[in-house]
């Protein structure tokens, strides 16, 4: 019996080390993701606020609208400042169904009466502008890309696609597009639970973090562990504030 009991706190020592130890799972661009059937039709809104010692300030209204068409998602954002600057972003993103790879990315700002468009298309091993785009101020970009990228913008619906548990870890290439940072992998980790206020009471939700490859900084998402819709995020600036998004509806 002591021999079986030693054995046993062996093998459990043992799992627990390769568990520990165990290298993030790379999200290749282009295979299905296992929990892309969560991501549904429909809008939801968002309102992001900066947080200090010295107050909140709400910055905008952020909402998010998803359709499906086929073979292809369509994901539309809109920023709506808040205060008495006005100012309007608008993003259409377009993905292959199921597997989140992108095709192409609209970015459009509205700021003291200027208009700039901003368009581009993602390829396996490059992101170029999109030429026949009228305006588009970006229309000359060509930025190669030695693995195939996420749309950096539509992170939050592409984490929602992920197989969320405790302890995992998973690695993608992102790329911001018309950004000045390379395209570059980018780790995400399941770091615990934790049970939130939501819009109609309390969520159950796995808490995700990332550095966004800058070691010190801390950006933490709390996704709800049924439908796995985000429903917070919070992110320290270089100022020490904390720049919030939370779900409205």
């Amino acid at each position: 019996m002591p021999r079986f009991r030693s054995t046993l706190l062996a093998a459990v020592l043992l799992a627990a080390t390769t568990l520990a130890g165990a290298a993030p799972q790379y999200v290749e661009v282009g295979t299905a993701l296992p929990r892309f059937h969560l991501l549904k039709e429909g809008s939801h809104r968002y309102l992001r606020y900066l947080r200090s010692a010295e107050g909140n300030m709400a910055v905008d209204i952020w909402q998010r609208d998803i359709h499906f068409d086929g073979k292809r998602m369509q994901i539309r954002q809109r920023w709506d400042a808040v205060g008495k600057a006005h100012s309007v972003k608008r993003l259409e993103s377009t993905f292959e169904t199921a597997t989140f790879r992108p095709l192409t990315h609209v970015r459009i700002t509205e700021k003291d009466g200027r208009k700039t468009v901003e368009g581009f298309t993602f390829a396996a091993d490059r992101i170029t502008g999109m030429a026949e785009l009228q305006d588009n101020a970006q229309k000359n970009l060509a930025v190669e890309s030695k693995e195939p990228a996420f749309n950096f913008e539509t992170d939050m619906e592409l984490l929602q696609a992920l197989p969320l548990a405790e302890g995992y870890e998973a690695q993608l290439v992102f790329y911001h597009a018309g950004g000045s940072a390379a395209p570059a992998r980018y780790t995400f980790r399941v770091a615990g639970s934790e049970a939130i206020a939501g819009p109609a009471g309390p969520v159950d939700c796995w808490i995700v973090t990332t550095d966004y490859n800058q070691p010190g900084s801390v950006s933490k998402f709390w996704y709800a562990k049924g439908t796995q819709l985000m429903v917070r995020q919070e992110s320290t600036l270089p100022d020490g504030r904390t720049l919030v998004k939370t779900l409205l509806n």
